[in-house]
């Protein structure tokens, strides 16, 4: 029998048959401001789980490892179980939201080198920042795994940068968690979706991203329906 062990903002998870797999259900749920904010909107479930399965298989093409096994109904797909790491891996190639209040910078500002900062994945804890002797202090992570890590996220920026430019996007600015399979790899997990990324358009720098909920900008699905338009016609060229 499944069994619910985990409900998030905006996924739950769910035991299946085998021990190894998971299933993943995206829920109509948006959060922001660490759930301070919380709204049901209908459709953001199936959004979510078309485009980061999408993502998924994409970067799996290009020797990204990851969870991901398949989307087996509009608003659930399968993944590989792991242990995940309570670290947020944040990549950002332009100054925007809490990086550009926290330094006073004007949002829109293109660094020359992408800027990295890890965080403590607690709710509770309003997801800290942390450094790399704070992760080796607390055990959280090895030295070799925070730099396998960065070296998967910076491949994801080079490899996402490129797809969405072909969709009219840039990508601002993204998040990413890993785990551990039952052999010790780490590989990607979560998702990625405009849940935890920023994409701005390039023709008019307007927000393709959960930033239109957050800052009660725009209609969140017909943003969400867009991104996923241009994702499925550039993946579509692209084969």
């Amino acid at each position: 029998m499944e069994k619910l062990i985990y409900e998030g903002k905006a996924k739950q998870m769910w035991t299946t048959a085998d021990e190894d797999v998971l299933r993943v259900v995206y829920m109509d749920q948006a959060t922001a401001l660490n759930g301070k904010k919380k709204d049901q909107i209908y459709g953001k479930g199936v959004l979510n789980n078309q485009i980061s399965s999408l993502i998924f298989e994409y970067l799996a093409q290009k020797g990204i490892e990851n969870h991901f096994i398949k989307k087996v109904s509009p608003t659930e797909e399968l993944v590989k179980k792991v242990k995940i790491l309570p670290l947020e891996m944040v990549t950002r190639n332009v100054a925007a939201g809490h990086f550009a209040t926290r330094f006073g910078v004007e949002e829109g500002k293109k660094f020359q080198t992408p800027v990295e900062e890890t965080y403590f994945k607690s709710d509770k804890l309003d997801d800290p920042f942390m450094n790399d002797s704070q992760i080796l202090a607390l055990k959280i992570a090895t030295k070799e795994e925070i730099e396998k890590m960065w070296s998967i996220s910076r491949k994801v920026n080079q490899l996402l940068t490129d797809l969405f430019a072909k969709m009219d996007l840039k990508l601002i600015d993204f998040k990413l968690e890993f785990g551990k399979l039952k052999n010790g790899q780490i590989v990607l997990a979560d998702e990625f979706s405009p849940d935890n990324c920023r994409l701005w358009n390039i023709s008019d720098n307007a927000h393709m991203d959960k930033d239109v909920y957050r800052r009660d900008i725009g209609n969140l699905t017909t943003v969400y329906e867009e991104v996923l338009k241009r994702l499925k016609r550039v993946l579509m060229e692209e084969n």
